[in-house]
This record gives structure tokens, sequence and C-alpha cells, in this order.
């Protein structure tokens, strides 16, 4: 295959978009290159189709996402530097100001949380291939290979607040270094013995002021809330404060607001929304884990297909940080492996050989990567039938996960070479998991070859 010119592929978009005066941000997930737009009518959605490299476009969540796959980033950096300079990532705090509170959540969720993926995904395979060799014996729990293994394993975690503090530094238009300086200070050891015993809720004080101390290491919310609220006085330090005196005036103000500040109001307050929000979910997946299987296995293609699924994925990433363990993770492997079933079905009655190949290519990309993108936007969105069989399948495959209750004890992305995070200290949550994700496979398949005509053409 030849080797795709990125350079050309940005120019083309960024033309079709309304050039660099109609970007007022832009960030990029996994699959996705997300623009905010000065002015929608500007776009022209069927040139930027047009584009080679381009699989598909969605409006949704206040952004203009053009779906790449997974070498986004690349387009990316070429992207970034015609429209700010070589590394320049554009704030969407900026955008327009009629964007909504939904979406601009959603948008800072993505653009957050998307650089970090590969880290803890890859994390993530590594704790599951731990616990097995564990189980099997071939390495002691205690010994040094273990401690080892589970560091380089668990680290993104205990760490996260600072990896969080780094990325919304950039995406909130503060000092990423100060902001990961932040998040660093919540996890100093001398701080964190200040607990003692007593753990979260034990109380010291500031110059008299009292803080109630929390234990911070693999928390999500606290960081972020912490480095949203220091952008706004990070801007107007760097406003107010004259350029001679910025390099050691400004971060040793931003710190002695921000440290106290956060370990005083906003890192407590952040510690119990995070649980709040998970409480409430793992609560509704306790009262009925069947219908959480079904709505989520079943919904979570249409989360994708509008690219706020980001929204659910800092919940999966509390409860693994917080609990070692997950239950809403194994119903998006459902989802997966219903749109691999159905391009298997595709692949099996279809005629048309373009049709064939796109379906093969699916069933492959999505079992090695977990990428669903391309053959949801590609086959599944253009086919209602077909997309309506993946839901069901989606939907089957979650129940049986649901009923049983299987966990993932890694945030990871559904694919075969994902499995690994299905294995716990329970033997039978890793079965459990494979038919559930078998149950998705057939179910999808079968409906596929049911909906698939044999002289249907790739749309």
């Amino acid at each position: 295959m030849a080797k795709r010119d990125w350079d050309a592929t940005a120019r083309g978009i960024l033309d079709a978009v309304g050039g660099p005066e109609n970007i007022t941000g832009l960030t990029h997930c996994a699959t996705r290159l997300r623009l905010n737009l000065k002015d929608d009518a500007a776009c022209d959605d069927a040139a930027v189709k047009e584009v080679d490299g381009v699989i598909n476009t969605v409006s949704a969540a206040g952004q203009y996402q053009i779906l790449i796959g997974t070498e986004v980033p690349k387009l990316y950096e070429k992207f970034s530097a015609l429209v700010g300079g070589a590394g320049t990532e554009v704030s969407t705090e900026s955008a327009a100001s009629d964007e909504g509170v939904v979406s601009k959540v959603f948008s800072a969720v993505s653009g957050i949380f998307a650089p970090l993926l590969p880290a803890m995904a890859g994390s993530g395979i590594l704790r599951g291939i731990l616990i097995l060799l564990t189980q099997l014996g071939v390495i002691a729990e205690g010994s040094g290979t273990y401690v080892i293994w589970y560091t380089l394993s668990m680290s993104v975690f205990y760490f996260l607040p600072v990896l969080l503090a780094f990325s919304a530094g950039k995406r909130f238009g503060a000092s990423p270094y100060l902001s990961a300086l932040i998040g660093a200070c919540l996890l100093y050891p001398d701080f964190i013995n200040l607990m003692g015993e007593v753990g979260n809720g034990a109380t010291t004080d500031f110059f008299g002021i009292p803080v109630v101390l929390m234990n911070y290491n693999s928390t999500v919310v606290p960081a972020i809330l912490a480095v949203w609220a220091y952008s706004f006085l990070y801007k107007f330090l760097d406003d107010k404060i004259p350029e001679t005196l910025k390099l050691v005036v400004l971060p040793a103000v931003s710190l002695i607001i921000m440290v106290p500040l956060t370990m005083m109001v906003i890192g407590p307050i952040g510690v119990y929304a995070g649980e709040g929000v998970a409480f409430v979910v793992n609560w509704l997946i306790d009262r009925s884990s069947v219908l959480a299987g079904i709505l989520v296995g079943g919904g979570w293609s249409v989360l994708v297909s509008m690219g706020i699924h980001w929204a659910v994925n800092p919940i999966m990433i509390n409860n693994i940080a917080q609990n070692g363990f997950d239950f809403i993770c194994p119903f998006t492997f459902a989802c997966n492996f219903g749109v691999i079933g159905v391009a298997l079905g595709v692949l099996l009655k279809a005629r048309n050989q373009k049709l064939k190949s796109f379906a093969a290519s699916g069933v492959v990309t999505i079992a090695l990567s977990a990428i669903i993108e391309p053959t949801l936007f590609g086959m599944l969105v253009k086919n209602k039938k077909l997309w309506g069989a993946q839901i069901i399948a989606g939907a089957a495959g979650g129940a049986f996960c649901g009923l049983t209750h299987v966990v993932c004890t890694a945030f990871v992305f559904g694919s075969v070479t994902t499995f690994p995070a299905f294995v716990s200290q329970d033997a039978m949550n890793f079965a459990f998991a494979m038919i559930g994700m078998l149950i998705a496979t057939v179910v999808g398949a079968v409906l596929g070859f049911v909906f698939t005509g044999r002289d249907d053409e790739l749309a």
C-alpha cells in the first residue's frame, strides 16, 4: 500500500472546512480529527469526504469530527502546523460561545483523555498478562519480578492525576508543566502520610485553615477540576505580570494559590464527585446488570457514532483505578464483537467483491485494534438494517455479560488482543466473557447474513 501524503490530506481538509480562520479549536482522539468551527456553513462537508484519507464525517458534541483511523496523530501534526504553527494545540475554550455546556464537557473530556489512551491500554494489557502468569504459577506474587511488572503495569493509574493534569493544562490553555506539578503535589509522600492510619477524611490545617485529607492516587476528577480552575488564574497572571518577571513570579504565585486551594476545596469535592458518579452508575448495574448490559452493549455504537462515548470512559477508568475492576467495559466488548459478527455475515453473504473486502477488513481491524469506526460509518450507518443487527447482537452479548457479572481488570478497547483484561481472580470470569463475545459475534453474523442481499454493493 502506498504511503499516504498527510500534508496533502491536511491541506485538502483545511481548504474544505473554510481555512484556518474558520477554526476556533482542534484536537484529536483515537480515530478522529475534531474541529470547532466558527461558521458551519463555510464548511463543505462533501468536499471533506472526498479528501484522500477521510473515511467519514459527523457533527456531534459541538464538533465537526473527521474520521481518519488510527493514523490520525500523523494528520493532526500536519494539520495543526497549518492552522497555528508546528506543535500548536488550539484551545477550544475560546470556541464559539453558543456551544452548549454538554457539548463543551464532551469536547473537553475527549481532548484530555485521548492522548493518554495508548498508555492506559498498554498498561492494562500488561496487567492482565501479569494476573494470568501469577495464576499459572509462572511468577510468584511478592517476588521481585512480580513487583517490577506490577509497577510498570499500574504506574499509569497511580500517577493518573499528574498525567491528566498535564493533558488538561494543554486542553484548557494553562501551562501543562505547572498543571502537572499541581497534580504531583497531591501525590507527594509526606502529604499522603499526613492521613496516617485514618485514611480519607483525616484532617490537618494550613495556617489554621482546616484541610480534609484525601488519597488522590488513581483519581480522575480532582486533577481535571483543579486545572480547569487554574486555567483562569493562569490566563489572568499571564496577562498581568510583566514579561521580565513571568519566569519566577507566575509559577510561584500559581503554586501558592492553586496547591492549597486544591488540597482544601477542589480536591475533596473532586473525589466525592467522582465517587458519587461511579456509585450511581454501579448502583444501577447492581439493580439490573442485565438491563445495563442490553443498554450499553446495544447502544455503545450509537454513542461512538456521535463521538460522545468519551463521557463514559472516565467512569470505567475510575472504577478500575479505585476498585481494580469494572462492569461497564465488558459491555463495550460486546458491542465491538457484534460489529465483527455483522461484518462476518456480510462477508459470507455478499457477492460484490468491494463489499466483501470492506467487511473482511472490518473483521480484521476490530479483532486486532478494536477500532470500529471505519466499519460503523462505512457500512452500518449506511445500512440501517445492518446497524440494527449490530445493536441487537451487542445487546445480546451485553445481557449475558451482565447476567454473569463479567468484569474487566484493565481499561482497554474490545478486541481479541485485549482479552487478558478479562483475567481475574475468578477463573470463570474469562470463560463467561468468551461466551458473551461468542454470543455477540454469532447473533451479529446470523442477522448480518439475513439482512444482506447477495447483490448488495458498498454504498
